[in-house]
């Protein structure tokens, strides 16, 4: 029985650094294994099984923060401190990533249009400007 306690007690003390291991639950097939580990094998799994996202990675930064994770460049940085919901989070931000490259040609396309549309713009007010300016100055 003390010797149970002291395993018990060794498991807690284990489970409570920086919340970074896990115990294992509903036979995941993950016991023990840090969160990390975890998200960087889940990462894995997902590039095999869709063929997309080769070129990411994950970083686990858990803070309190507004954001459960998020996108920066070729990283999906995850902010969430619950293991399941760290999973959650990994997998919401590698099917954005995966959509938003899919529609990246749209929206490319529409902000040179949007860029071109601003500058046509800008050149005919400055016509406009100019003309009623010179219209402005041989009325004096």
């Amino acid at each position: 029985m003390i010797e149970d306690n002291q395993n018990s007690l060794q498991r807690k003390s284990m489970s409570k650094n920086a919340g970074k291991e896990r115990q294992s639950e509903k036979g995941s097939g993950y016991p023990n294994f840090p969160i990390e580990e975890r998200l960087r094998h889940e990462l894995e799994r997902l590039k095999r099984d869709t063929g997309l996202g080769f070129e990411l990675d994950v970083v686990w930064m858990p803070q309190d923060n507004k954001l459960s994770g998020e996108v920066k460049g070729k990283k999906i940085y995850v902010y969430e401190e619950d293991e399941e919901k760290a999973i959650e989070t990994l997998y919401h931000e590698f099917f954005d990533y995966a959509v938003s490259r899919a529609i990246e040609p749209y929206r490319s396309v529409l902000n040179s249009l949007i860029s071109c549309l601003n500058e046509m713009c800008y050149r005919r007010k400055e016509e406009i400007v100019e003309s009623l300016s010179r219209f402005a100055r041989k009325g004096r």
